[in-house]
């Protein structure tokens, strides 16, 4: 929730005193990632999410677009009950830009010390990380796990959702519905859409332990591929079955998701595992992660293991051609060329990283971090630019580095 980044922001009283109740107080911070990737794979790309255009590997030796971003927060609490918060991000684009993008946009309403009502753009809770997944200085890691967080690379949704903190015991509760859409644009001609979404997120904490349980669902509908789409429609009943399966235009998604964080101060462990069904091209999948690390003084050396397993099939046959003429024939071979590839592109993939975190300034956060990233059987995995010469099966290797900040 907004309160995860707002105790990172510096104040600053700006309409009045702060101790005078009746007057709005205002709270003005930021974060940023300045990053560097670099992979040893010159047949594709790294990149952290399919919605950021990460360019490590076969565009540039070292690429500074995966993971650096920068976003600015402001947020008024206008008196016991009423707040609202606006944070803007700006990072890699698949238009190569940086063009800054409203990520929050709410206004709350606390109905009870215990019951809030959020309006406007959300951050959605799916993940442990959900609600501040782009602050790289609240997370140990250079970036979350690409198997599970690239996933799922929307981050936040219109609409509205009601929170209620409750308490069984000494264990503490927060419950949190949400219902929206989300509109995203991949490129002139492609866009995704998330219609009649809605969810439901519990974490719970005692003492140094942290769970959450969440899942949502949504009518999705993304038209990346819609040349070969249209073009499997011109083969009749066959190519509309194939359609029907893989083509995502309308239809029912969902995501399950649950982790937990336990951190008593010296060390921390933490793990997710979350499962996505588009029934499309985009696949049904299961992801997660398991981490470790401790701290010494400012140092944190942790390990990180991620994995992405499909529950179908990622390779088909596709149009049967046997009865085709010669020219239908080669269209057709085509066509069952690119189906298959976005079938490789559900990823089956497993990471071991190693990394170090050196928190060398208040506010200020070093990272260095290796990580071996393997794509398994066909799948080109979260890689993207996938060139002909790529091979499956192949480890590969990823370096970064990164400062992270908060202000």
């Amino acid at each position: 929730m907004a309160a995860s980044l707002l105790m990172l922001s510096c104040s600053a009283a700006l309409a009045g005193d702060a101790a005078d109740d009746d007057m709005p107080r205002w709270t003005l911070g930021g974060f940023g990632t300045l990053g560097v990737a670099h992979s040893n794979e010159d047949q594709a790309d790294f990149t952290s999410n399919a919605l950021v255009r990460g360019d490590a590997g076969a565009s540039r030796r070292w690429s500074v677009g995966v993971d650096s971003r920068v976003g600015s927060q402001a947020s008024v609490e206008i008196d016991r009950q009423w707040s609202a918060v606006l944070q803007v991000v700006s990072e890699r684009t698949l238009d190569n830009g940086y063009r800054p993008a409203v990520e929050w946009a709410y206004v709350q309403y606390k109905v009870t010390p215990d019951l809030s009502l959020r309006l406007g753009r959300i951050a959605l809770p799916l993940f442990l990380a959900g609600d501040y997944r782009k602050a790289g200085y609240t997370v140990p890691w250079v970036r979350t796990p690409v198997e599970l967080y690239g996933a799922i690379p929307l981050a936040s949704s219109d609409g509205v959702d009601a929170s209620y903190r409750w308490q069984s015991g000494e264990i503490n509760h927060v419950t949190q519905a949400f219902l929206g859409h989300a509109d995203l644009t991949l490129s002139p001609v492609a866009h995704v859409r998330a219609r009649r979404l809605a969810g439901l997120s519990n974490t719970t904490t005692a003492g140094a332990l942290t769970l959450r349980a969440s899942m949502l669902t949504s009518m999705l509908t993304v038209d990346l591929a819609q040349p070969l789409f249209d073009g499997l429609r011109a083969y009749g009943d066959e190519g509309e079955a194939l359609v029907r399966r893989y083509e995502l235009a309308d239809k029912r998604a969902y995501v399950a998701s649950l982790g937990f964080s336990y951190d008593p101060g010296t060390w921390f462990a933490m793990g997710e595992i979350g499962r996505l069904n588009s029934r499309s091209y985009l696949g049904d999948k299961s992801a997660g992660y398991l981490s470790v690390g401790y701290r010494h003084r400012n140092l944190t050396p942790y390990l990180v293991y991620s994995a992405s397993h499909p529950n179908m099939q990622t390779q088909v046959d596709g149009l049967d051609l046997s009865q085709q003429t010669a020219a239908r024939s080669a269209a057709g071979a085509q066509l069952n060329a690119g189906l298959n590839q976005l079938l490789a592109a559900v990823a089956r993939q497993y990471t071991v990283g190693v990394g170090v975190r050196w928190d060398l300034h208040p506010n200020y956060a070093l990272k260095l971090q290796y990580d071996r990233v393997t794509p398994q059987q066909g799948s080109t995995g979260t890689f993207i630019n996938v060139q002909p010469g790529f091979r499956s099966g192949q480890p590969i290797a990823v370096l970064s580095a990164a400062l992270d900040f908060v202000f």
